[in-house]
C-alpha cells in the first residue's frame, strides 16, 4: 500500500498521541505506587458495579498490594506481585480482570476462555473461583474451576457451556487440553498464583508447556510469596517489561502471634500434641506435618483420644478434603492436620493455635504457616516442636525472622538460654578431620637389570 505524505503525518501524530497516553498512564501509575495511602477503591478507577459489590461485602480501603497492582493490571501491563498469603492479592488481580472482561463477552456457548488462572492446589483454585463469582456477581461473566481428584466429564460440560474465566490446576488443565476439551488460543491474560509453590510441587515443566500454547500477545501476571531463581527466570522468559510490586516481606511474622518452640525428642511429639489438645479444648488448631504419612499418623493418634482430627494432603480425594475443611470451619472437627502444599488456600477465621509438628526445610514456610492464625486483627498462638536433628532448621527460621523464638521444655515450662539444646556437632575423624594423604598409589618396584 502506498503511503502518502498526509497519511504518514497522520500516523506520526497517532503514534505520538499513543506514546503520550502510555507515558501519561505510566506517570499516573508511578504516582499511585509512590502514594502512601489509597483512601478508597474509587481512586483506583474501578467501575460502578464492582464498587457496589465491594461496598456490599464491607470492603472500605484497598490493601497495599491491591492499591499498587490494580492500576497496572487495568492498564494492561505485565505484573510481578510479591506478597504473602492473606494480603488481599486474589482481589488485586481478580477485580481489574473482571473490569477488563466486562462488556466484551459472547453469549452462552459462544463464550471463549479469555482469562486463565493457574493455582498449585485444588483448595486454592476453588477459593479463587469463588472470589471471581463473588466480586463479579453484578457482571454477566462466567467462570469455572477445573482440578484433579474429581470427575472430568462435569468439567468438560461446564467448558462447553461457555466460560470467560477458567481457574485450574496445571495437571488437570493439561488433561483437558490433550482431550481437546479446552482451547487456549483466545487467552488474553494468564495469572500464575503462588508461583513459588508450583515450583516446589514440580509444576514448572507443565507451566512452561502451557505458556507455549498461549497467544504471544497477552498479559501475564505472576504472584508469589518468594522469588527463587527459577521463578525469576520464568518472569524474564515470559513476561514483557513487567511492573514489580512488593509488599509485606515474607520475613515478617504477624504482630499478634505469640511464638514459642518446644524442645523434645522426636518420639515425644505425638504425646505433646495430645497434651496441647487437652489444654486448648474446642479451639481450632492447624497442625503442620512434613509428610502425608505423618499427617495420617497424627490424626489417628488424636482421634483415638477423641479429640476430633482430620488430615488433608495430596493422597486424599477431593471429597475427603472438602468434607474435612467443612467440618473444621464448622468446628465439628477442631483439629486439622495438613502438609504445606495442601494448606495453600485454607483461609479459616478463628484459628487460635498453629502447631509446627515438623519444622519446615524452607524457612519462609514458617511465616506462611503461622500466618494462619491472628487474622483480621485477632491474636493467635504458634508452637513449634523441635527435635535435636531439627535445631539447624530452627536457627535458619530465627535468622529469617530476625528474632529468637522463646524456648520451652517438653513439659511446657520456659527454658533458660543455657539449657537450650545446641545443634549436634559432626563427629571428628580420627586424624583430626584433615584429609588423609598418606596413602600412595601402589607402584610395582622396578627390578634391577
Amino acid at each position: 500500500m502506498r503511503i502518502t505524505a498526509c497519511h504518514a503525518a497522520t500516523l506520526r501524530l497517532n503514534n505520538a498521541g499513543a506514546c503520550r497516553n502510555r507515558r501519561s498512564n505510566r506517570a499516573e501509575h508511578r504516582a499511585i505506587l509512590q502514594k502512601e495511602y489509597i483512601l478508597s477503591f474509587t481512586e483506583l478507577g474501578l467501575i460502578k458495579p464492582l464498587l457496589e459489590t465491594l461496598a456490599n461485602q464491607g470492603y472500605e480501603t484497598p490493601t497495599p498490594i491491591q492499591a499498587k497492582a490494580i492500576p497496572a493490571i487495568l492498564e494492561g501491563r505485565d505484573v510481578v506481585g510479591l506478597a504473602q498469603t492473606g494480603t488481599g492479592k486474589t482481589a488485586a488481580f481478580t477485580l481489574p480482570l473482571l473490569q477488563r472482561l466486562h462488556g466484551g463477552s459472547g453469549r452462552g456457548k459462544d463464550r471463549v476462555v479469555r482469562v486463565l488462572i493457574l493455582s498449585p492446589t485444588r483448595e486454592l483454585a476453588a477459593q479463587i473461583e469463588k472470589s471471581v463469582r463473588d466480586y463479579g456477581q453484578k457482571l454477566s461473566l462466567r467462570s469455572t474451576c477445573v482440578v484433579g481428584g474429581v470427575p472430568i466429564k462435569r468439567q468438560q460440560q461446564a467448558i462447553r457451556n461457555g466460560v470467560d474465566i477458567l481457574v485450574a490446576t496445571p495437571g488437570r488443565l493439561e488433561d483437558l487440553v490433550s482431550q481437546k476439551s479446552v482451547r487456549l488460543n483466545n487467552i488474553e491474560t494468564i495469572v500464575l498464583d503462588e508461583a513459588d509453590q508450583m515450583l516446589d510441587i514440580g509444576f514448572m515443566p507443565a507451566i512452561r508447556r502451557i505458556l507455549k500454547l498461549l497467544p504471544a500477545k497477552r498479559q501475564t501476571l505472576l504472584f508469589s510469596a518468594t522469588m527463587p531463581r527459577e521463578i525469576r527466570k520464568l518472569s524474564a522468559d515470559y513476561l514483557n517489561d513487567p511492573i514489580e510490586v512488593t509488599v509485606a516481606t515474607v520475613a515478617k511474622t504477624a504482630d499478634k502471634v505469640t511464638q514459642s518452640v518446644m524442645h523434645l525428642p522426636a518420639d515425644g511429639k505425638v504425646n505433646a500434641m495430645a497434651k496441647l489438645c487437652r489444654t486448648h479444648p474446642g479451639k481450632r488448631i492447624i497442625v503442620f506435618s512434613r509428610t502425608k504419612r505423618g499427617a495420617d499418623k497424627i490424626a489417628r493418634k488424636l482421634n483415638a483420644e477423641n479429640f476430633g482430627a482430620a488430615a488433608i494432603h495430596g493422597n486424599k480425594s477431593q471429597g475427603q478434603r472438602t468434607r474435612a475443611l467443612d467440618a473444621f470451619k464448622k468446628g465439628t472437627m477442631p483439629v486439622l492436620i495438613a502438609t504445606d502444599i495442601a494448606a495453600r488456600g485454607i483461609d479459616v477465621p478463628g484459628v487460635e493455635l498453629v502447631v509446627n509438628y515438623d519444622l519446615p526445610h524452607v524457612a519462609e514456610s514458617y511465616v506462611h504457616r503461622i500466618g494462619r492464625t491472628a487474622r483480621a486483627g485477632a491474636s493467635g498462638l504458634a508452637i513449634s516442636f523441635c527435635a535435636p536433628d531439627e535445631i539447624k532448621l530452627l536457627r535458619a527460621i530465627e535468622r529469617l525472622i530476625k528474632m529468637k523464638i522463646p524456648a520451652l521444655s517438653a513439659d511446657g515450662s520456659p527454658l533458660a538460654d543455657s539449657d537450650v539444646p545446641q545443634p549436634p556437632r559432626a563427629a571428628k575423624k580420627a586424624d583430626g578431620g584433615k584429609p588423609n594423604n598418606s596413602r600412595r598409589r601402589h607402584r610395582p618396584r622396578r627390578r634391577a637389570a
